[in-house]
């Protein structure tokens, strides 16, 4: 059964870095397009990036553009997400998601999620 598992999320405050990991199965086909997604409370779950295979076609939420970078190492199966100077507006939970398209940032589109981790930021 595929399975994607998150790390790295916590309790930080404004303008603090947090580098998030997502280790993937190697149940999921490979090729996999990487992405990232969070709910805040009361919000639908929306888009922050997401990365191809190889790693030269990445996309972003306009709000964390400039200050979110997302990059895989796919000896490792990990996807990561590196969060610089957060904002109070970026405290949601964070999924890491895996789609079987070439690219995308459809939410829809995005096969396998993993249970999500908790991003808090504190001002």
């Amino acid at each position: 059964q595929a399975q994607l598992v998150e790390s790295g999320g916590g309790s930080v405050q404004v303008g603090d870095s947090l580098t998030l990991s997502c280790k993937v199965s190697f149940d999921i086909p490979k090729y996999y397009c990487g992405g990232w997604f969070r709910q805040a409370p009361g919000k639908e779950r929306e888009f922050v990036a997401s990365i191809n295979w190889s790693s030269d076609r990445w996309n972003y939420a306009d709000s964390v553009k400039g200050r979110f970078t997302i990059s895989r190492d796919n000896a490792e199966n990990t996807v990561y997400l590196q969060m610089n100077s957060l904002k109070p507006e970026d405290t949601a939970i964070y999924y890491c998601a895996a789609s079987r398209a070439v690219f995308t940032s459809q939410q829809g589109r995005f096969e396998y999620w993993g249970q999500g981790t908790q991003v808090t930021v504190s001002s």
